[in-house]
């Protein structure tokens, strides 16, 4: 497809994509053609991991068969042509979400970027990084209440080994964020705002603009989780001002084991080092080191090369697709899964009515444990995700222990989605939810 992206936003007219369209799509991935349990594979585990084109599994392959060697050591063609397609694809990655090339740093995924900055911050006060970065007692880190654990733990524990606080944003009834509390929550005692882009549980799209303005205004860096953006619309992280963020090449059509730190290059100029060793280093004595200016100085050891070649094979895929197509194409099913399952006797839609939200749907049947009813849908070929989702905290705050979750993507159809909601209803009669 030639489809043209473009950087901002997604307007309500914004044509979807064509029942045609997704059917031509699914043919690029083969394991859609799948059975499960004799029935036809429906995949609406999206959000935990996408399944990846032929694109994508070409171009990793073809590296690995032609141009393997590692990047930015030795002086041989296969190193050279190895080197120079690793940095064409963070110079592809970087344009996709509104990037300099030098603000994009590899990582294995999205944790690994989140706890890179947090033990940078711990380390900026011993002479490797910007002192002023550093955070001690009297600093305090703001969290929200729906957080994926990979962007509360490192938090957590960075809290603990600075003797910094951490302090939250509450989530009201419904799961969204309460922004009337935003100015007592976020002070002049503010260093970090971790917050998700995308509720990982609920789907919903959050203020983003209102915490990086209340964030910036008390001088205090956010640090974004788009693992769950990224993959499903227009992302200009220029545009969102967002200090620092983090995605998965593995939720947005790529290889697992690589991912992607985003940092302003003031900040990650400021920031020390993570992981040290070859490769991120300009001199090496006996007593100390000197380190590359980023992102090299983030990238220790041997790189996930094939890996972000495939990322980058990804992200031309999703190009070529067209993200606000694909993100309109997303609304529509993320609308059909929650108005649908909002229909079924006994379902508590997980989230507010109403509001933006992605291809994701989180859910409880009244009496039937999650994974009973993934079981269930299993048996009929339909995949989701049954669980906490790693977001304990949000699950307690709406007196759940657990909950089930649909998602979708690019390839997902509306018969799937009738689909899985036709069984989520039988499931509900086998259940006795409806007596």
């Amino acid at each position: 497809m030639s489809l043209q992206r473009e950087d901002l936003i997604v307007h309500a007219t914004t044509p979807e994509l064509t029942d045609d369209e997704v059917r031509t799509i699914r043919g690029d991935f083969p394991i859609l053609a799948e059975t499960v349990n004799g029935h036809p594979l429906a995949y609406l585990d999206s959000a935990a991991t996408t399944q990846k084109p032929r694109a994508v599994l070409d171009a990793e392959r073809e590296f690995l068969e032609r141009r393997n060697a590692a990047v930015h050591r030795g002086a041989h063609t296969l190193a050279a042509e190895a080197t120079e397609e690793f940095e064409a694809a963070r110079a592809t990655v970087a344009a996709f979400v509104g990037a300099d090339v030098g603000e994009i740093v590899w990582t294995s995924n999205a944790t690994e970027g989140i706890n890179l900055v947090a033990y940078g911050l711990s380390n900026a006060a011993f002479g490797d990084g910007d002192p002023a970065l550093a955070v001690g007692p009297g600093d305090e880190i703001v969290v929200t209440e729906l957080e994926h654990h990979a962007n509360l733990i490192p938090w957590q524990q960075l809290a603990r080994r600075t003797g910094a606080t951490l302090r939250y944003l509450p989530v009201d009834d419904d799961g969204a964020l309460r922004l009337d509390l935003v100015g007592e929550v976020i002070t002049d005692r503010t260093r970090v705002v971790a917050v998700s882009h995308v509720s990982n549980v609920l789907g919903i799209v959050n203020p983003v603009a209102v915490l990086v303005e209340a964030a910036h205004r008390a001088g205090a860096i956010v640090v974004l989780d788009a693992c769950q953006s990224a993959p499903h619309a227009p992302l200009d992280l220029g545009e969102l001002d967002v200090d620092i963020a983090v995605f998965s090449g593995h939720k947005m059509l790529g290889p697992t084991g690589v991912g992607v730190l985003y940092g302003k290059r003031t900040l990650l100029e400021a920031l020390p080092p993570f992981l040290t060793g070859g490769s991120m280093i300009t001199t090496v004595t006996l007593d100390r080191a000197e380190f590359m200016a980023p992102p090299q100085r983030f990238e220790a050891g041997t790189q996930r090369v094939s890996q972000a070649i495939g990322l980058a094979a990804a992200v031309r895929y999703l190009d070529a697709v067209g993200m606000p197509r694909i993100a309109a194409h997303d609304r529509q099913l993320g609308a059909r899964l929650a108005e649908g399952l909002d229909a079924i006797r006994g379902v508590r839609v997980l989230g507010p009515v109403g509001v933006e939200r992605v291809g994701l749907a989180g859910f409880d049947l009244a009496g039937v444990h999650p994974h009973d009813l993934g079981q269930v849908l299993d048996d009929r070929g339909i995949a989701i995700r049954v669980g906490h989702h790693c977001a304990q905290p949000l699950h307690r705050r709406l007196g759940l222990g657990a909950s089930a979750r649909a998602s979708a993507a690019l390839y997902t159809t509306d018969d799937e989605v009738d689909r899985f909601l036709d069984a989520v209803d039988e499931a509900a009669g086998f259940f006795g939810v409806r007596s």
